[in-house]
Parts: C-alpha cells; structure tokens; sequence
C-alpha cells in the first residue's frame, strides 16, 4: 500500500476496494457542497459506485500516469487530490482536489497540494504543473495562488456543471 506522510497531522494514501464505503461517507456526508463545483458528485450514489472507480485509480497509479490519493487528516480521510494524467513528452501534469467542508481552514489542501507540487518537480522531474477551479470557487483558487502559481487566464463556459456552464481559472507553475 502507497502512503506518503506530509507531516505530523497529514498523509495521503493509495486506496483500496476496503476504502469504498469511507471515501463513500465523507462524499455523502459533503455531496451538496461538493455538487456545486464537481461534475461526477451526482454520478456516485453507492458505496459499489467507487470499487471500479479506486480500481481504475490503482491502475494508474501501477502504469505510472498519474495518481489519485486519499487525504488523511488526523488519520481520517477527509478528501482526495492527485495528478490527472502525467504528460511525459511536455513534462506536465495537472492537480485536482477536493475536501471534506467540515476539514476547510485547517490548510490540508494547501499541504497536500505543496507535497504533490514538490513529488512532481524533485521525483518525477516534470517542469509545468496545472490547477483549473471554477472562476467563482474562491476556497479553491486560493491553494494555487497560495502556492504561487502563476494565473494563465480564463476559459469561457469551460465545463459544464449539470445544468449550467461555469468559467475555468487556469493556473501554472513551472519548475525553473
């Protein structure tokens, strides 16, 4: 089993099938204040909805092309971050994340997202990461800004949120 300690309180692990109803809970217990910014949240509505979901993450994680990770907090899982896909040949990458509303305020993303950036640039020796938010998810977009990621620009209606089209902040930061 993968599991990378941040620090002290902070730890982010490979999940496993037995890890499906918890990860489950924390998305049940958060689905309305996730469904404002993530467009699968509607689509899992079962704690069978993740098995093929964290298998297909092991896969990912086994091929090298990324990862998805579950956020512990005081050994609680309270979230998930991970690299998308890793683009070998332009050495990028692009992080998304998503926490527990409960667990906000306690700086878990901006040191879980610290940890990916420094795994990205000193192991995987990639030189662009990415973050995308929601132009109105201020909570989100202030991890990049945090983190000095640099704001690339807008996209206009960049993904569709159930009923409606939101705009995409882009921001990047190159390993120089």
């Amino acid at each position: 089993m993968f599991t990378f300690k941040v620090d002290e309180e902070l730890s982010l692990k490979l999940l496993e099938s037995t890890d499906a109803e918890e990860l489950f809970t924390v998305l049940d217990a958060n689905r309305k204040y996730l469904r404002e910014w993530l467009p699968w949240v509607d689509g899992t509505q079962a704690v069978q909805d993740y098995y093929p979901v964290i298998e297909a993450w092991r896969k990912q994680f086994a091929e090298e092309d990324g990862f998805q990770v579950g956020i512990l907090y005081k050994e609680q899982l309270v979230g998930m971050i991970g690299f998308h896909s890793i683009d070998r040949r332009n050495k990028a990458t692009s992080i998304g994340y998503w926490l527990a509303e409960g667990q906000q305020g306690n700086g878990i993303m901006t040191r879980a997202c610290q940890a990916l950036v420094t795994y990205a640039f000193e192991t995987l020796k990639l030189k662009r990461i990415e973050i995308r938010c929601g132009t109105g998810n201020k909570k989100s977009r202030a991890i990049p800004e945090r983190l000095g990621f640099q704001h690339e620009g807008t996209i206009r209606c960049g993904e569709w949120i159930y009923d409606h089209f939101i705009d995409v902040e882009i921001y990047g930061l190159i390993n120089e």
